[in-house]
């Protein structure tokens, strides 16, 4: 079926060049409305030439004509029916309700790869600030990038401010951009996409949208985005010809925005994998001895950014089959890591000063709970907690280059996971952190506290969940708000400072 240019006229308002698709079901047309006027759906009566649209395409369309919306933005409140509910007689559905969870996010059929998505890149509160003070307006005119981070602002948003919430727009918004994402099966469902593949595109709309923050002391001028700094890195490429050692070596820089992890017979690690995926032999021509010859391609990282993802290679392609079939190997990832040893000579200087700031806080704390062993340390618990304030938070970044990782030390921010046999089917879920012990499961619209012993059981092995996509955050240094603390880095230190 065609798309279609309407006017739609609801009250004294008139919204004209509307694009109608009506390969779509008429609810992302209502979407389309919704995001105009704030008439949410369910209160939508739409007509055409005297008809009521329903929830299937049974009105005709041209172009030009004009469509007639009723509804109201807000409903009258009525007076509350049932009485005040106590905790101990709550179940589970109104416990979550109580307790304010966090909001999940409807599956609108095969679509909890964006869901799953969406929650874990929510964990990155500079991200979710920028989106907010993104200040474009929804419109049919907007580019591709621009809607969907325009869609994204709106989720994030509704996110903040109801328990469920709809994310049609942002799927539409995809489903124009990339086309194979609306890609439907025999029974008209949405058939399941790659999660990693569709968190790489988004990233890469919000990349063209978001300004990177400055600084005063900002002397880096490369990055072009916020999700660039904040979130992407860089690597020290050093190509050396094994069969000519006179041969000299080919360095260059590479930019990221994922490592990866690669899983083989041998590999049980995170680190492991992550190491190997850096080291790796290619033929190419060489000069020296005009022939094709053995090189070795390593990889260092010569810039950490403040948000490191981590991506599994857990599928691989199955041509006799026509899937991406999935790497079921149990592998161990931690929940704080430390990228040391990943990193080129040059950064492994610049992140020292702040890691032996780290050194002193553990040598400290552990000379003070060996001195009290038989009490139990209630200061420290005071310390450790988030929003003391006898103490303050260092910067995690390099002073000239705001969202790097000074430090190299991160702990774990969210998980996707995916439950299944292979990338096209099967199902995704985010876990991501809310505190230091507190973890919450997104399965689409139903959220449940967990904590992080059930984020540990997601390192693989069978056909519960597998990890696929992490991101780490920067650990945050904290110190006694003292300014003589502030100024003792090379003193001893008596009284332990705080990490996270």
């Amino acid at each position: 079926m065609p798309k279609f240019t309407v006017k739609v006229k609801w009250g004294k308002e008139l919204y004209p060049n509307i694009i109608v698709d009506t390969d779509e079901e008429p609810l992302v047309f209502k979407a389309q409305l919704f995001a105009l006027t704030g008439v949410a759906p369910e209160r939508q009566k739409v007509m055409c030439k005297g008809v009521t649209l329903k929830d299937v395409w049974n009105v005709k369309l041209s172009n030009a004509m004009t469509i007639l919306m009723m509804g109201s933005k807000d409903e009258v409140p009525a007076e509350p029916m049932e009485k005040t509910k106590f905790i101990e007689d709550m179940n589970e559905s109104e416990l979550a309700v109580a307790m304010k969870l966090p909001a999940g996010l409807t599956n609108l059929g095969n679509t909890c790869y964006v869901n799953a998505t969406v929650q874990c890149l929510k964990s990155v509160p500079e991200l979710t600030q920028a989106l907010k003070e993104f200040k474009e307006e929804m419109h049919t005119n907007l580019d591709s990038a621009k809607s969907i981070t325009c869609a994204m602002r709106s989720v994030f948003n509704q996110m903040d401010m109801s328990n469920t919430v709809t994310p049609i727009i942002l799927l539409q918004s995809l489903h124009m951009a990339f086309p194979q994402f609306a890609q439907t099966g025999e029974n008209g469902v949405y058939r399941q996409q790659d999660a990693n593949e569709c968190w790489i595109e988004l990233l890469k709309m919000l990349q063209q949208n978001l300004p990177p923050k400055k600084g005063e002391n900002t002397k880096r001028n490369t990055f072009q985005s916020l999700v660039e700094q904040y979130m992407g890195g860089s690597f020290e490429i050093e190509m050396k010809c094994v069969e000519a050692s006179e041969e000299p070596s080919n360095v260059s820089n590479e930019n990221f925005l994922q490592l990866t992890c690669f899983i083989s017979t041998e590999v049980k690690y995170m680190h492991s994998g992550l190491r190997l995926r850096m080291q790796e032999q290619l033929t190419k021509k060489s000069t020296s001895l005009g022939r094709d010859a053995l090189y070795q391609k390593t990889a260092l990282i010569n810039r950490l950014p403040a948000y490191l993802t981590v991506n599994f290679m857990r599928f691989q392609y199955k041509g006799n089959q026509g899937i991406n079939a999935k790497v079921l190997k149990d592998i161990k990832f931690p929940i704080d890591f430390d990228a040391y040893d990943l990193c080129s000579l040059g950064l492994k200087e610049k992140l020292n000063p702040m890691r032996n700031q780290f050194k002193k806080i553990e040598d400290a704390t552990l000379e003070r709970q060996m001195n009290e062993k038989d009490k139990l340390d209630a200061d420290i618990k005071k310390e450790i907690g988030e929003k003391d304030a006898n103490v303050i938070e260092l910067p995690f970044s390099f002073d000239d280059d705001i969202g790097s990782n000074n430090s190299g030390y991160y702990t774990l921010k969210a998980v996707l996971t995916h439950q299944g046999r292979s990338s096209s089917s099967g199902h995704y879920v985010a876990w991501v952190r809310q505190d230091r012990d507190t973890w919450m499961k997104f399965d689409d619209d139903v959220v449940t506290p967990i904590t992080t012993e059930d984020i540990l059981r997601l390192s693989g092995g069978g056909d519960w969940h597998c990890a696929y996509v992490l991101i780490y955050g920067p650990r945050i240094l904290r110190i006694p708000k003292d300014s003589q603390a502030m100024d003792r880095k090379s003193a001893d230190i008596n009284e332990p400072m705080v990490t996270d």
